[in-house]
């Protein structure tokens, strides 16, 4: 299988005042396509921040990331945004929907920036949500959901506009032990349906679900192993 990320010693540095920080510290990483990976690590390991690289939503202060062919290390912003849009899903902990608009115009949402026509929008965006099991909540704002119910509009946008990477951070932290377990399993269906799976998560069931798990600490990658039960 070909990779759909390639990472080569990515470095990357903030400045606080006089004080460089220096939160990873060359991470070389391949990820295959259709791979199911969880990133895991303490506070300060610097999962986040290669979440927001993998995510195009940060550049590195050196090295090389390839995604799906393209060098992204040295994208401008626009060209970043782009990719975003239309190669990367992004699932996260606050579910970061728009609490004045439907679940069916959360969902459609992206596809306003990728140039959809409004028939076209609302087609694929009723489509997305009867696969993430919300087809009788189409009209409901986010209010009138439950957070199980928020989480799945928010997975439904991520996957809208088809892109082969689904980047998840948390997805489960804001949400109970049995709607935890429903979500994951959304998560497994997506991965079985052909997309890539990138998990952040401090948990360890969560992490369980994925093929491959990742360890970071103080910037740099402790392990890399398989899950024996995948």
């Amino acid at each position: 299988m070909s990779d759909v990320i390639k990472i080569r010693n990515i470095i990357r540095d903030f400045k606080l005042g006089q004080e460089t920080v220096h939160v990873l510290k060359g991470i070389d990483l391949d990820i295959k396509r259709g791979e199911y990976l969880a990133i895991m690590g303490p506070s300060g390991s610097g999962k986040s921040t290669l979440m927001n690289l993998l995510g195009c939503l940060d550049t590195p202060t050196a090295g090389s990331y390839v995604l799906n062919g393209k060098d992204v290390s040295k994208m401008t912003d626009d060209e970043l945004a782009e990719i975003r849009n239309t190669e990367i899903g992004f699932v996260f902990q606050t579910f970061n929907l728009l609490p004045r608009t439907t679940a069916l115009d959360n969902v459609a949402l992206p596809m306003i920036y990728a140039g959809t026509s409004k028939k076209g929008r609302i087609a694929r965006a009723e489509e997305v949500l009867n696969d993430v099991g919300l087809a009788d909540r189409m009209d409901h704002k986010p209010n009138q959901l439950s957070g199980g119910q928020r989480q799945r509009v928010a997975v439904g946008r991520a996957l809208v506009n088809k892109p082969s990477i689904i980047l998840a951070d948390e997805p489960t932290g804001n949400l109970d032990s049995k709607t935890s377990i429903e979500i994951m399993g959304l998560f497994d269906e997506i991965h079985r349906n052909g997309n890539t799976v990138i998990l952040v998560t401090h948990e360890e069931d969560i992490a369980e679900h994925a093929h491959r798990v990742i360890r970071l600490r103080d910037g740099v990658i402790e392990s890399d192993t398989r899950n024996p039960n995948k």
